[in-house]
């Protein structure tokens, strides 16, 4: 066993089909795996958090609490890790800090042992209550810098950026390389970096896309990076992680050789291979390695979305005129990473700026409430003129947006009534009311499976008709309104 070994967080149960297959992997395709990965000697199983939460219910009729449960108990042995947005939790939005304390109470017990918690802006201000509740629940927290490339995105702003996150109790510090854009240089000289000047063990997480995934990760373990995030190739590459396979293969009998069992290994991919043909209608479809993600910093993900929005649309012919504008886009909202929410923010600009042909003639909501500044402060100054044009001459807030926002679990609880069993399916609602509701309304009928299924599609249906015939309500103000009041209601085997 190499004295050092390069430690591995497996992410095959949550980003890699989030990646791959749009979430829609089930629990009873993830449990014949359990026992094998839990022998295998991972750091840490990720398996939950992201999309997961949101797609289990929306999707899938399942239940995600249900879903951590049975990991659980399949894997006792292995930390399993989860992705918290901070402030936004599992969803888009940010929520008041007791939704937040309450579903990271909930997480623990429910069998969460690292917490990876980052911030779309990186702004720690809406990290540091999340990163204290993990704290004191006895989690190991993960702060993260979610990594991108921009004129104010520096090596030495990361770094500073880490010292900060150590301040704040972090165990340790996550590298959130999304886009895939990190290259292999880069990555060794960020990881020496942070274990040299912060002093914390270091975590890589990177996608496949640009196609530098496997030499960057080999050039981090060079540089002493403690663990790095793969997925067991037949569910690998593209805009997932890279290889588990390839890099394991690649440092036997090296320095950080990881001391896994490539045969186990393979053994799981070809068994996994089956597995994924079942779900070839959510394929993303995105090329192996996509080098417009190295032009327009896209991550995979955002790519395949874009491209279904514009399907719909009937446009498919601005799509690399929309690729061309994401980038002006970013920079006139102070170049945000592109990641959950503010992917979805700067992509919908985009799009609408191409397809209408005017920059800037339609401003949705969302975009608004960014440059009034409730998701958190932008890494660089917005651009003044187009402020303007969104939000007049309105002042935006300073303050930490979660401190706008008014206490939302017992205005859950009480709404809810007794569809919810358990503070669990309270949370649910807080977080998603809307798929939340009719979830446990047919739970209570005692109806399951196929027939959630199918009474998920019908309401959905029903919804598109309802919506043709009514107008929405008009939103209140950004500061005290409405608005944010209803968004308020909203046994281990490795060390370090």
């Amino acid at each position: 066993m190499a004295a050092k070994p390069l430690m591995i967080c497996e992410t095959l149960l949550r980003d890699a089909h989030q990646s791959l297959l749009a979430t829609r992997m089930r629990t009873e395709d993830m449990l014949p795996f359990c026992h094998d990965l839990d022998d295998m000697g991972f750091w840490s199983l990720e398996v939950w958090g992201g999309a997961t939460f949101d797609t289990a219910i929306r999707f899938l009729g399942e239940n995600p609490w249900e879903r951590l449960r049975a990991l659980r108990k399949a894997m006792p042995k292995t930390r399993l890790q989860m992705l918290l947005r901070g402030q936004n939790v599992v969803g888009y939005k940010h929520y008041p800090d007791d939704i937040v304390e309450k579903f990271i109470v909930l997480a623990r017990r429910n069998g969460i042992d690292v917490f990876r918690i980052f911030d779309a802006l990186n702004d720690l201000r809406n990290m540091e209550f999340a990163m204290k509740i993990a704290k004191r629940e006895g989690g190991h927290v993960q702060g993260t810098i979610s990594y991108t490339i921009s004129p104010v995105h520096t090596d030495k702003a990361f770094v500073q950026m880490g010292r900060d996150l150590k301040a704040l109790g972090a165990d340790s510090i996550a590298i959130k390389d999304m886009a895939g854009l990190i290259t292999p240089y880069i990555a060794y000289d960020l990881v020496k970096a942070l274990k040299e000047e912060v002093g914390l063990p270091v975590q890589l997480h990177t996608h496949y896309t640009s196609g530098f995934g496997t030499s960057a990760l080999i050039k981090a373990a060079e540089a002493g990076v403690d663990v790095v995030d793969t997925a067991i190739s037949a569910m690998s590459m593209s805009t997932s992680q890279p290889p588990t396979e390839t890099l394991v293969a690649a440092l036997r009998g090296q320095e950080r050789d990881t001391g896994l069992d490539l045969a186990r290994l393979a053994d799981i991919a070809r068994r996994m291979e089956k597995v994924r043909k079942k779900y070839a209608s959510f394929e993303a479809g995105v090329a192996a390695v996509d080098v417009n993600v190295l032009q327009f910093q896209v991550p995979g993900g955002m790519l395949s979305n874009l491209v279904s929005q514009l399907r719909q649309q009937g446009a498919m012919d601005k799509y690399y005129d929309v690729l061309d504008e994401i980038p002006r886009v970013r920079k006139d909202m102070g170049y945000p990473p592109l990641v959950t929410p503010s992917s979805q923010i700067v992509g919908t600009q985009a799009t609408l700026n191409v397809v209408l042909g005017e920059r800037y003639k339609v401003i949705p909501e969302e975009v608004k409430q960014y440059f009034r500044g409730f998701y958190g402060k932008p890494p660089a100054p917005m651009d003044p003129a187009i402020q303007k044009l969104a939000i007049g001459t309105e002042k935006p807030i300073t303050c930490r947006p979660g401190d706008l926002l008014e206490p939302g679990w017992e205005a859950a609880r009480k709404e809810i009534g007794d569809l919810a069993q358990s503070e669990e399916d309270v949370m649910s609602y807080a977080l998603f009311p809307q798929i939340a509701k009719p979830f446990l309304a047919r739970r209570k009928q005692g109806l399951g499976g196929k027939e959630e299924t199918a009474a998920a599609i019908a309401a959905a249906l029903f919804a598109q008709s309802d919506a043709k015939a009514a107008k929405p309500e008009p939103s209140a103000g950004p500061c005290g309104g409405s608005m944010w009041k209803m968004a308020g209601r909203a046994g281990i085997q490795r060390g370090w």
